[in-house]
């Protein structure tokens, strides 16, 4: 972060200063995560309430707090939303950084992403690849929100040249705010899936809400859109940036040709864009990751990099977040394949596609509830399901109430309800029972895939499957 006065911070989020104008060098909200120097911003919550740790924070050293009343364990910054505060003093650094020109010169360049799945993974590519060109600011997991994506701002300083932005969005209106704390300078659209369906209504209605992006962009900018998404491309008419299109269509400006994955389920492929052809070879697990990748490409390009260097980075590219297709082996020789974070429609359908492409003896698929699909929840469930049986796995296990409509789905197929079955379908009550059940059926060469929606927390269940294994 730049260095700002509390006086500064005052009157960058409109607050009033109770006392001191100390030094601030960084902000947290977690009062566990407090470093001398910090501004702590105390977020009320449902059911937590950031002030109860002041004396956390002042005892960490943090050197004031945002807040909504004054407090004489620190120097407060006292405002009327701490939230909306925080968006205002990122929007300020944002802007300083943004007409700065850097500290060697190097304009900051800004890229914000979105889409319903992929965003986290494509932000990880993007943010190593832009890392060989120049000091970047991208962190791990998904600090896509009206709290994570200031905090991402906060963390850059001078010296920063790219500056990598996950965009969440949970209606109309949300991703227009957070451009409005960062204007991006690329704009990059993945896709526009079934992810909070229950929200928007329709996939029209989620288009409309993550084309928000691409119209924030300014006239020099450029937007970055997935030619094999219909909705995304369709977004072309509502920027007035220059518009890059990727994917494997072969009309697409960047796009993967010769696309063959090796015996761990990654993907080799070759870039090719304005005449030039580089070869790829992804570290990270899944065909869909070819889609994230060539966004990746796309902004990457943008921003002033060579298809080369590109090409390079993107192979050297690693997981970087948590629970996103992390595929380990345990001592036994079963391999758990944790995709735990979050769950849609087709965020499952890859991941079901990348268990395919794994060698195995078994393919068992460990499957919680997708949330927040609305009306058609139900139909959604039962169609992954048979998705499941169509995509070779040998064993579904449907875990909990809000789960069971993918056994219904799997068992409508053909599958047995046979745990044992070669096309076996099974319900479980909980994370406990399924553990009972998979200790009990894994043997070496099984490969196991485990995933859902984040409030399921079937992370857990795949930590404790690693645990089972250790030491067998």
């Amino acid at each position: 972060m730049i260095q700002m006065t509390l006086s500064e911070v005052a009157g960058a989020v409109g607050g009033r200063l109770t006392r001191g104008d100390g030094a601030v060098t960084g902000v947290t909200v977690d009062s566990r995560a407090v470093a001398p120097g910090d501004l702590f911003v105390a977020v009320p919550g449902e059911r937590v309430d950031g002030h109860d740790f002041l004396g956390a924070a002042a005892a960490a050293g943090a050197v004031a707090a945002l807040t909504t009343r004054p407090d004489d364990v620190l120097p407060c910054v006292v405002v009327d939303e701490p939230v909306a505060a925080l968006g205002r003093l990122a929007a300020a650094v944002h802007t300083r950084l943004a007409g700065a020109g850097g500290a060697r010169g190097h304009r900051l360049t800004t890229v914000g992403i979105t889409g319903s799945s992929g965003k986290t993974s494509t932000k990880d590519l993007l943010g190593q690849v832009l890392a060989t060109a120049g000091p970047t600011v991208s962190p791990p997991g998904s600090y896509n929100n009206d709290i994570g994506l200031p905090l991402t701002v906060l963390d850059a300083d001078e010296h920063t040249r790219f500056l990598v932005l996950e965009m969440g969005s949970r209606g109309r209106g949300h991703i227009a705010r957070l451009c409005r704390v960062a204007r991006p300078d690329v704009g990059v659209v993945l896709n526009v899936g079934s992810a909070h369906l229950g929200e928007f209504g329709s996939a029209d209605g989620i288009a409309v809400a993550k084309g928000e992006l691409v119209e924030a962009l300014p006239p020099e900018g450029t937007a970055v859109l997935n030619a094999d998404d219909p909705r995304v491309v369709g977004m072309a008419p509502r920027t007035r940036a220059r518009v890059v299109t990727t994917g494997r269509s072969p009309d697409a400006d960047v796009r993967a040709e010769d696309v063959v994955l090796d015996e761990a389920g990654r993907a080799g492929f070759t870039l090719v864009t304005g005449g030039v052809r580089a070869a790829v070879r992804l570290q990270v697990v899944g065909a869909h990751q070819v889609a994230n990748a060539l966004s990746a490409a796309g902004a990457a390009l943008a921003a002033g990099m060579t298809p080369e260097d590109v090409a390079a980075a993107l192979s050297a590219a690693v997981p970087r977040s948590r629970w996103r297709m992390e595929v380990t082996r345990r001592d036994d020789g079963v391999t758990v394949v944790n995709d735990a974070y979050n769950a849609n429609p087709e965020s499952m359908r890859a991941a079901l596609a990348a268990l395919a492409g794994l060698p195995a003896r078994r393919r068992v698929a460990v499957l919680g509830a997708m949330a927040e699909l609305g009306p058609g929840a139900a139909e959604e469930h039962e169609r992954l399901g048979r998705d499941a049986v169509a995509a070779g796995v040998d064993l579904v296990v449907a875990v909990g109430p809000d789960a069971v409509g993918i056994a219904d789905g799997a068992l409508a197929v053909g599958a047995r309800e046979d745990r044992d079955a070669e096309q076996g379908a099974v319900r479980v009550p909980d994370r406990a029972a399924a553990r009972e059940l998979l200790t009990e059926v894994l043997v070496p060469g099984d490969v196991v895939l485990v995933k859902a929606s984040r409030s399921y927390g079937l992370e857990v269940l795949a930590a404790d499957l690693l645990d089972t294994g250790a030491g067998a």
